[in-house]
């Protein structure tokens, strides 16, 4: 596993440190060992886990970067995190990250701050909420430099769940496939409506990885009007989308 992420992550320039790599070790046997009882992921073997969830996950430092200059020491909310992903690769590869991870699910969330506790990682806090929930509680409305978000919905709900909890100037980290094109359009109006647009849209690939992936980054415009994010469900089941 060390080889695999270390030139992986080279790849994305990122050096990673022994110890770096020996907390992505120790993450990814904890990972294994409670899937056995909780649901967290069909992806058990080691080589897999360090391209399809680390590697995976380490590639939204290529939108990072730029956007910060440099300076690691920003605020960050992984939405939908599940089994800590993008959040906690993140987090270890570059740990002046103040990070939030918010996930509905109490069972995973237990394994998040299990993960958390286990590598010693500061500045890390663990959330169980909806995201609906959260976009409209001041501690976290309109307090994050960014939010990223891997296999969480569709761009037009993803909009609404992401877009209230970034500050104005701030950016929205969407992980996506390969062809994203079609989300993007569909999210067009929730997107003017909730202060955000798309900034950019970067291909990347990774050796292992299926096919291309993409990183969709929204850049936050303008503030969020009040009644976004609505109650808990309505994102999904009437999304903002454009009608004829």
């Amino acid at each position: 596993m060390h080889q695999i992420l270390y030139h992986g992550a080279a790849q994305l320039n990122l050096i990673l440190t022994e110890v770096q790599l020996n907390a992505f070790e120790r993450y990814s046997r904890e990972l294994v060992a409670w899937n056995e009882r909780v649901n967290l992921t069909r992806i058990v073997e080691p080589e897999e886990i360090a391209i399809k969830h680390f590697l995976d996950s380490l590639s939204v430092y290529q939108v990072l970067r730029p956007d910060t200059s440099g300076n690691t020491a920003f605020s960050m909310i992984d939405v939908g995190s599940g089994a800590g992903f993008p959040g906690l690769p993140l987090k270890i590869a570059l740990p002046d990250i103040q990070l939030t991870l918010l996930e509905s699910t109490a069972k995973k969330t237990a394994f998040l701050q299990h993960i958390v506790d286990t590598l010693q990682l500061s500045d890390v806090a663990v959330l169980t909420a909806r995201a609906e929930e959260a976009g409209q509680q001041a501690t976290h409305r309109e307090q994050y430099d960014a939010a990223v978000a891997r296999a969480v919905s569709s761009l037009p709900a993803l909009a609404e769940y992401t877009l209230p909890l970034v500050k104005v100037g701030g950016i929205v980290i969407a992980q996506k496939g390969q062809h994203p094109a079609g989300e993007v359009e569909a999210a067009s109006k929730a997107l003017d409506i909730l202060g955000g647009q798309v900034n950019q849209i970067v291909p990347i690939e990774l050796p292992g990885l299926d096919a291309a992936r993409h990183l969709v980054v929204i850049k936050k415009k303008k503030s969020t009007p009040k009644q976004y994010p609505r109650r808990p469900g309505l994102p999904v089941k009437k999304p903002i989308v454009a009608t004829n």
